[in-house]
């Protein structure tokens, strides 16, 4: 179980700390107590969040690159960290297309790195590679994929990131058997929340599309896919790395996902953002000859249920809401800080009132 001051005075290494979900943990971790260096090029958006919220003064910012090895392990060895956490990634499936070997380049030979510059310095005792829900096989099932179903990615990103999960277990089944060091992977679902600028995301999309009281275009509302808020995965992660650094035995491969009635579609997402925000709409813009994506994707989650006792605690609805709470705040130029501190302690204090 989670516990906020396992990580008070913890030495933690982040890789893509500037991106969405790397900010917000950044936000997450600074309010738990650890001490953070992060590593990671330049925010991938304008504006961004990792500026937005003036987390470039308050965490040990380095910019590099992950394809990068040597500058990996000078900065691994400089920070001396307990805990690796490896986020950084090319996590968008469309631009995977336009750009697949890069995206193979970050995904796995940044991984590779991650991992090897954690072998090299040996002393990181907790080690989590956040990977993806699309790194499994997808046969369009109607139930959730387990952790012990085939990785085989379609689309170049989810192959990418299912190549990251076996080039983890090679190390962890090589290097880091019998060592200190816990080896996990997490595969999360679709996340959003607020900051996130990316392109080819639907909150997003719907953000910018409300803001300019346009109507949004919605190009595959049929997917189902399973939608949370980012905090949802990010309290996972930080589970996993405190459960392992205390009992190696808790080491593996988790899925991290909504219950079942949160995995909505598209549609239905962008339905739930325009009740929440209020006065726009969105219209089906289904595309000839795009590019392959999955129309149905579930995670079985019970794993991480059974063994990590995690339970989601916002619901798809909810999760909308903190979003548009986060958008209008920085829309009318409050602080942002402030806006995903108090989120970040209602999330918590939600999950205390809960046992």
């Amino acid at each position: 179980m989670f516990q906020k001051d396992f990580f008070r005075g913890k030495r933690v290494f982040l890789t893509g700390h500037t991106g969405f979900k790397g900010s917000w943990m950044c936000e997450l971790l600074l309010l738990c107590g650890a001490k953070i260096t992060g590593f990671a090029l330049e925010p991938p958006t304008d504006p961004a969040l990792f500026y937005l919220a003036g987390l470039d003064q308050r965490v040990d910012s380095i910019i590099g690159d992950v394809r990068d090895l040597s500058a990996l392990e000078s900065a691994i060895e400089t920070a001396q960290p307990e805990i690796v956490i490896h986020m950084a990634a090319q996590p968008i499936v469309r631009d995977s297309y336009a750009n697949p070997v890069y995206t193979y380049e970050t995904n796995v030979m940044g991984t590779v790195n991650v991992l090897e510059a954690v072998r090299r310095n040996g002393r990181v005792k907790s080690f989590l590679n956040v990977t993806t829900d699309k790194v499994y096989k997808n046969n369009e099932w109607e139930w959730g994929y387990r952790e012990i179903d085939e990785l085989n990615g379609f689309d170049p990103y989810s192959n990418s990131k299912s190549c990251s999960e076996l080039v983890t277990d090679s190390y962890k089944q090589s290097f880091f058997k019998g060592t200190k060091t816990a080896v996990s992977t997490a595969r999360a679902g679709n996340v959003i929340g607020g900051g996130d600028f990316a392109n080819d995301r639907i909150i997003p999309d719907c953000v910018r599309a409300a803001t300019e009281s346009k109507t949004i275009l919605v190009r595959n509302p049929y997917s189902t896919r399973p939608y949370q808020h980012v905090l949802e995965p990010l309290y996972a992660y930080l589970t996993i790395v405190q459960a392992q650094y205390e009992d190696p035995g808790a080491a593996g491969s988790y899925n991290i996902g909504p219950d079942d009635s949160d995995c909505v579609t598209t549609g239905e997402l962008a339905t739930i953002f325009c009740r929440t925000w209020g006065g726009i709409e969105w219209k089906n813009t289904c595309e000839e000859n795009a590019v392959h994506e999955a129309n149905f994707l579930k995670l079985d989650c019970s794993k991480a249920k059974t063994v990590l006792k995690i339970t989601p605690r916002w619901n798809i609805q909810t999760a909308i809401e903190k979003t548009v709470e986060w958008v209008k705040n920085w829309q009318r130029r409050g602080d942002v800080t402030e806006c995903m501190e108090k989120q970040i302690v209602e999330y918590l204090q939600e999950g205390d009132a809960a046992k």
